[in-house]
């Protein structure tokens, strides 16, 4: 056990979270996400909802102010500008948790796929609501 940190950043998370690097992404997927067969390195967290993987990733990850959306969301399928429930959390979260807060961008379901093959690591929750997918790119800590 580690103090002060949030008891969802298990050891293989906090491992590949450390490992990653400026420019990297991280996954956090859902249930229904197909995770192994995108990501090279898949960390599981069953049982907890993306939401709350997302505040406790926020906790240790910055996101990177080089790129205009450091983070981004799978866009609805034939309705690209519906924001479903959990994107709406996402964005508190981010507005709320974030170092620097950004507005959350959208990604076309297959071109998020695609950025998900190329992520360092992707962290698949039980979350069952749909689209509760978020993409986060690894920042800097300034000193």
């Amino acid at each position: 056990m580690l103090r002060g940190l949030n008891p969802l950043l298990s050891p293989d998370l906090l491992h590949a979270l450390a490992a990653m690097g400026h420019g990297n992404d991280i996954v956090i997927a859902d249930a229904n996400f197909p995770a192994h067969s995108n990501g090279q390195r898949v960390v599981r967290l069953d049982g907890v909802t993306a939401t709350a993987a997302l505040e406790a990733v926020l906790q240790v990850l910055p996101l990177d102010t080089f790129v205009p959306e450091p983070a981004l969301t799978m866009q609805v399928v034939g309705n690209p500008s519906e924001v479903p429930p959990v994107v709406a959390e996402f964005q508190k979260i981010v507005d709320e948790r974030a170092d620097i807060p950004v507005k959350i961008g959208g990604l076309e379901r297959h071109a998020f796929y695609q950025r998900s093959r190329e992520a360092f690591v992707i962290l698949q929750t039980g979350e069952t609501r749909l689209y509760g997918n978020i993409l986060l790119k690894k920042g800097v800590i300034g000193s």
